[in-house]
């Protein structure tokens, strides 16, 4: 586990490594650095106006896994089998908690956690013609979205979602990934 945290707005990112990730991937992953650096850009509030209403430091739990793992979480919580990208799992203050409240003044803010599944993310971006710390990047920006609120069930918050997306990539440096985000038979992917 490695915890991060910045100069002030703060994020503590409890990092993860999955006890069945391949080895050989370990030295393939993102440092903590760019972690810390993409969640902030999707917590930066000229791109995300949910952002304001956090409590700061802000705090989340980025956990790398394999295929099993993540094809047993999708299978649990979302009921579909087979591994996904990303799963993100936004934290709920347990009942009569309000975060608001003034005596819990200097709480984290706690986001949630991120299950990015690597041996997916390597595959996707060889399959999508992207370098894979844009495709990482990608996942993190999103998934930290989700964990704001964002959603992409309907045509409208999609839109919103990955205009949203391209803003804050582009403001790293990545392209838009929905330029290059196809599939094998050159069909558009969603994550």
């Amino acid at each position: 586990m490695t915890a991060i945290k910045a100069s002030e707005p703060a994020v503590l990112i409890d990092i993860q490594l999955g006890e069945a990730l391949a080895q050989d991937l370990h030295a393939r992953l993102p440092s903590a650095e760019d972690l810390q650096r993409w969640v902030l850009a999707a917590l930066d509030p000229q791109h995300s106006p949910r952002q304001a209403a956090l409590h700061w430091p802000a705090e989340l739990t980025i956990r790398i896994t394999d295929e099993a793992e993540s094809a047993e979480l999708n299978q649990r919580y979302r009921g579909r089998s087979g591994p996904t990208n990303i799963l993100s799992f936004p934290f709920a203050p347990p009942p009569g908690i309000d975060l608001s409240d003034p005596t819990c003044a200097g709480i984290s803010a706690l986001l949630g956690d991120l299950l990015i599944c690597a041996p997916l993310v390597e595959r996707e971006a060889a399959e999508q013609g992207k370098t894979e710390t844009a495709h990482w990047a990608h996942l993190v920006v999103h998934g930290t979205l989700h964990l704001l609120g964002y959603d992409h069930l309907t045509a409208v918050e999609a839109a919103s979602m990955e205009a949203l997306e391209i803003d804050i990539l582009g403001a790293l440096g990545f392209p838009s990934p929905y330029e290059v985000n196809h599939d094998a038979n050159g069909e558009r992917r969603r994550i």
